[in-house]
């Protein structure tokens, strides 16, 4: 079935959604989201770092919707528009802590294929971060990216609203 829709950037408030809010069919997708919201805001990680690791996610799958949000997060932290920019070209931009360096790279490892024969997360990167969070920021940060492909799949799926903030309406 193909969306018939106007664009939204000749009608703005046309939904883009395939589906409606997958939470009415599935209450329990709101008790799972609040958990993972909750196991990751135990502040071992930054949570600008954590959005930073998100909207790179977003970035690898091709996803409106998780990019608009994220950038949207990050700019409500207050995060420079270069760093914000500069999130899909992390690796030679200036504007990354070796610490959220070592998380963009684990998100892309684990997002990204393995070249043939080798792992997504090697020793070398494991290693690599680890000597930047201790076990409970590696832990929250991992979740953090488990996190973040549990709700790929409900946005590429379902495609919600685009949205720069989680208050507002995602799903039609």
């Amino acid at each position: 079935m193909t969306n018939t829709n106007p664009s939204p950037e000749t009608n703005p408030n046309t939904s883009i959604s395939r589906m409606p809010n997958p939470a009415e069919f599935v209450p329990e997708l709101s008790d799972i989201s609040a958990a993972l919201f909750r196991a990751t805001g135990n502040r071992s990680v930054p949570r600008t770092t954590m959005s930073l690791v998100h909207l790179r996610a977003g970035q690898i799958v091709g996803n409106t919707y998780l990019t608009i949000l994220n950038t949207g997060f990050l700019r409500k932290a207050g995060v420079s528009e270069e760093r914000i920019t500069a999130v899909s070209s992390w690796q030679d931009a200036p504007y990354f802590t070796d610490a959220e360096r070592a998380a963009l790279a684990l998100v892309e490892a684990t997002l990204q294929p393995a070249p043939h024969g080798k792992e997504r997360v090697s020793d070398v990167l494991y290693a690599e971060v680890a000597k930047h969070y201790d076990e409970k920021a590696l832990a929250t940060l991992t979740i953090a990216i488990g996190q973040i492909n549990f709700f790929i799949a409900l946005a590429v799926i379902g495609k919600p609203q685009p949205v720069s903030s989680l208050a507002n309406e995602q799903w039609s």
